[in-house]
This record gives C-alpha cells, structure tokens and sequence, in this order.
C-alpha cells in the first residue's frame, strides 16, 4: 500500500503559497537529472543574499547535504533526509536549538528544501525487505536537484555584480583622488580657472556618496565625478599647451600688439577691452608671455569675466566651447553684428576665439557704441597677428573684481553688514587667480 506525500507542515506552522510553489518544482525533475551536491551548495553560497539565505541558514544546509550518503544528487534516488535536533546542532557548530528552528525556516522559505513532516512530527524512514527506504520523513533535498541551473546562473550573475560594484568602487576612489589633487596643482600654481567652482561641484557629488549604496548610486555619482575630471584636466591641459606655445613664441619672435583706444574706430573701449597694450614686445611685458599665455583660455575664466553671454545659450547653461560659440552665434543679432563681420572673425581667429571676442563685446555693449565696427577692427589686428584674447579677459575679469569689491566696502560702510563672499559670488574665480592678477597688475 502506497503511503500519502505530505505537503503541509506540523504543527502551528502555515501552509503558504511559497510553499506549494517549492512543491511544484521539486516534482519537475527531468528524469536522469544528476548534479554534484557540493557543487550545487557552492553556486548557492555565491548567490545567497539574490535568494535570501542567511550564512547560519547555509550551515545547516551544509549539514543536512552531509546526511545525504551519495556524492550526487538524482532524480531515481531518495532526497528525504531525516536527522535529528540533536544531531543537526553537532553538524551545525553547535548552534541553540531555537536559532536552528529559524533558520531551517529560512531554509524553506527559500525553497531549498521542503518540510516532509509525519503525523506526529518527528523525523524516520520507514524501511522494507532488504533494507530499502519505502517512505521517509524530514527534510526534502529535491528542490537543490531541480533549481541546480537557475542556482548555477543566480551565482555567475552575483559574481558579476560583485565584480562591478569593486569596479565602479576602483573608478569613485581614483576620480575622487584625480580631481582633488588637481584642483591643488591648479591653485598652487596659479593656473586661471574657475577653481572654486571645481571644489563645490566636488563637494555637493561627494556630499550625496552614502556610507552604503548600491552599484547603480555609485556609478551614477562615478559619473559626474568623472565629467568633473574631464573639465579640471582641461583647464589644466590647455594652460600647459599655451604656455609652452607662448614661450615658444617669445623665444623665436615679438608680436607687437597694439590696443589703444586711438586705433578703435569709435575709441569707446574703457576699462577692460583696450586702454593699454595687449602684449608688448618691450622687456615689462616680456615676462608675462609665460604667465598670460595668449591661446587656449579655460571656459571657466571665460565665463567668469563674461556671465551675460549665458542667458544666450540653450537651456541656461555652458559647458563647452561648443555651447559657446553657439549661445555667441545667438547673441550677434542683438548686438548689431552683421553675419559677413562674425563669419570674417570666426575665419581669422577661429570659432574659439571670436566666440570669446563676441562674448567680451557683449558683456562691455553699453560702452561700444558700434560693435560690428569694433570686432572688425578686432578681426583686422588678428590678420595681422597683433591680437590676443588673454589681456581682453583678464582686464574684464579685474574690472568686474574691482565693482564687486567697491560694492562690499560701500555695503559694510552702510552697515547693510553683507560680507565680500556674498557679493562677489557671482564671480566665480580663483582667490590664486585673483591673487596673481592683483601682483602682476592686469
């Protein structure tokens, strides 16, 4: 006579949907299925936190695989397994018999193992002739046989995982390590660039990073860092290109460049685009071809000494040289511009440069009253190679620190009590740039 299967555990313990779930595939084995028991536990162990096994849970399940004689899990064999309490705890380390009873909950809730429990709740096989094993109860070994695939696959994909969260975490720890360390060299050095803007965008990144996270946070924050990286590097790569350019150039050759206010058509250019000489060739400014290269400026310093240029580009916001030019390309039809005078300056100084000619007009228009006229004067000086927009921004970039420091003695003088870092920051520039610019009195 064929006894019944139990399906519903002893005692007060529910019976749940899970539990049938575990049911149903336990009893889908195809038929010759074979795995290695050891092997099988292995892939578990790597994947147990994607099936929500704790590590003691694991240890008993490493103890009831020992009660398993055969080196191999089948389909054709008894998976009923049927220890003791007692025994359990001396395979198991010696753990209390009720941090047992929970985590050989756990084990079922996992759908590792399923309950096989006898009417009265304890744990025997009942054997026929010879010695055979006809009905068994305790602890059912057929789901680790039947998920062995899905267990085998749930573990390459935590080690992948793994793999990425201490890839991503490698990435954070040198861009954090990049970043901060160039900012440094940048202030220490004086190169110009918007420095302190650097540190805040570090600052409010790092200010986000949790003590925990998941990969997806990191590596979302991997990111911004690494934009960061990218803008800090530049600043840093264009002034070491265009000072070994300018020291090339002051070694082989003076460039005499002229920018009175007498030669401008209109001689309206005051305080910041052309009361003195851009580059002279004489011994005072000889120096400064080294430390004012005239290529290749940082966008930050451009935007700095040029902020009405910003409202121009879309959505609010400059990033590139490319976002410049075009928030440029928007701003010459206000400004008076004709399309052959930009396209005759974007011809002769490059798309870079004349962007930041234009933007400097612009931030200087209710000084110059013609400003096509102007930039092709501009235009004509740069044919002739006695044209550089280095002195063009560190003269607006003084003047705008000079209004902004007038403005912070005249507010403490009032009593209004607003401090220079409120007033001033707006203007985004180094305290080594503004230091420098101050001593060499640009």
């Amino acid at each position: 006579m064929q006894t019944h299967v139990a399906t519903t555990p002893f005692g007060r313990r529910p019976m749940t949907l899970g539990l049938i779930s575990s049911q149903v595939t336990a009893r889908n084995i195809e038929h010759g299925a074979k795995v290695s028991k050891w092997q099988v536990f292995r892939d578990i162990r790597e994947a147990k936190e994607l099936l929500g096994a704790t590590d003691r849970a694991l240890a008993i399940l490493n103890a009831l695989l020992t009660f398993h004689r055969d080196e191999e899990l089948t389909g054709e064999g008894n998976l009923v397994v049927f220890p003791s309490n007692e025994h359990l705890i001396r395979r198991a380390n010696g753990m209390s018999p009720a941090t047992l009873r929970r985590h050989l909950a756990n084990l079922v809730s996992s759908g590792l193992i399923i309950r096989r429990d006898s009417p009265n709740g304890k744990r025997f096989a009942r054997r026929g002739q010879g010695g055979a094993i006809e009905q068994a109860y305790g602890f059912d070994l057929s789901p680790i046989l039947a998920r062995a695939i899905e267990f085998r696959e749930l573990a390459e994909a935590a080690a992948a995982e793994r793999k990425a969260f201490h890839l991503v975490r490698e990435r954070l720890t040198i861009c954090r390590r990049d970043v901060v360390k160039m900012i440094e060299a940048g202030i220490n050095e004086n190169v110009p660039g918007n420095w302190h803007g650097f540190l805040r965008r570090y600052e409010t990144i790092i200010a986000r990073l949790p003590r925990t996270a998941p990969r997806q946070v990191l590596d979302a924050l991997a990111d911004e860092l690494e934009d960061l990286w990218a803008d800090v590097h530049q600043t840093l790569e264009l002034f070491v290109k265009s000072e070994d350019m300018s020291a090339n150039e002051s070694h082989f050759e003076r460039h005499i460049q002229n920018s009175s206010p007498n030669n401008h058509p209109t001689g309206e250019i005051k305080n910041g685009l052309g009361n003195r000489d851009e580059a002279s060739g004489g011994a005072e400014h000889t120096d400064n071809l080294r430390s004012l290269p005239r290529r290749d400026l940082p966008l930050g310093m451009v935007l700095s000494a040029c902020p009405d240029i910003v409202p121009y580009a879309e959505g609010g916001q400059i990033r590139t040289w490319r976002d410049l030019a075009a928030a440029a390309g928007r701003a010459r039809p206000s400004m008076g511009v004709s399309p052959t005078a930009w396209q005759e300056a974007t011809e002769a100084m490059g798309p870079q440069n004349a962007a930041i000619v234009l933007a400097a007009i612009l931030q200087r228009a209710k000084h110059i009253h013609s400003r096509g006229g102007y930039l092709r004067d501009l235009v004509e000086r740069a044919r002739q190679q006695k044209f550089s927009v280095w002195p063009m921004i560190t003269a607006l970039l003084n003047a705008r620190m000079e209004a902004m420091e007038k403005a912070a003695a005249a507010s403490t003088s009032s009593g209004q009590g607003a401090d220079a870092g409120t007033i001033t920051g707006s203007l985004e520039i180094s305290s080594a740039l503004r230091d420098s610019m101050k001593k060499k009195g640009w």
